[in-house]
């Protein structure tokens, strides 16, 4: 028998467990919750949901929600939240679009790993895999972005949020390459992060926009919240 408790994360009228191996909400997390504003009847897929905050929030707003992740803890911590809040959620394992081929949506979201990894420094944990982006932070957005036009109804919206440090200008140029037009929907300063300390040399070698401090440590981070809108809109 274990004595390991239980974490619950409470927002916004909502309680959530945590479950070990599933990485709880954090600041950015929170930023994407509260700048997504979905509408009732709208139909929202989240990849890489973790415990399920951005899509619980979505269903409660009278949207119908398909929520996925590559950790079968994970989708089990989005079924469990959704039923604890009185709403109902598709959860789905798998990778990126694979879970829902041939599906389309109004809304396309993610608040993905993106933290640059060194090279050398790769790990396939649960705990590495919340935060790790590839080399340049861009490995699962890319995707993302690029599979976002043949999964979106005309006139959708692809919905992620976006370290300063990865470049704005970088993220306008896919969206625009993808098809999509893109927009600044939110933007704040928020702690910078730990791991982004131990990481910090590497960082800058990819920070090709210079939103880094060059020989000062950084205190902050810029974090956004970017749209890339599909054709159609009306």
């Amino acid at each position: 028998m274990t004595d390991e408790g239980v974490l619950l994360f409470v927002w916004r009228g909502c309680v959530f467990r945590v479950p070990p191996g599933v990485q709880p909400p954090k600041a950015g997390s929170l930023l994407f919750c509260r700048t997504l504003g979905v509408r009732p009847g709208e139909r929202v897929l989240e990849i890489g949901s973790g415990v399920g905050l951005a899509a619980v929030l979505a269903a409660r707003a009278g949207a119908s929600v398909v929520a996925t992740d590559v950790l079968p803890e994970a989708v089990a911590a989005i079924r469990a939240n959704a039923l604890l809040n009185g709403v109902s959620v598709d959860a789905r394992l798998g990778d990126c679009y694979a879970p829902v081929a041939g599906e389309r949506f109004d809304v396309i979201c993610t608040n993905p790993p993106q933290m640059p990894t060194p090279p050398g420094r790769e790990r396939d944990d649960p705990a590495a895999a919340a935060d790790n982006g590839g080399p340049d932070g861009w490995a699962i957005l890319d995707r993302v972005i690029a599979g976002a036009p043949a999964h979106l109804r005309p006139g959708g919206r692809l919905v992620f949020s976006l370290f300063a440090f990865l470049g704005p200008k970088t993220a306008f140029a896919k969206l625009e390459a993808a098809g999509l037009r893109p927009s600044v929907l939110a933007r704040e300063l928020q702690p910078f992060p730990r791991l982004g300390y131990e990481r910090l040399e590497h960082l800058r070698r990819v920070d090709a926009e210079g939103t880094l401090p060059r020989t000062e440590l950084p205190r902050t981070v810029e974090r956004l919240v970017l749209q890339g809108l599909a054709p159609g809109a009306a």
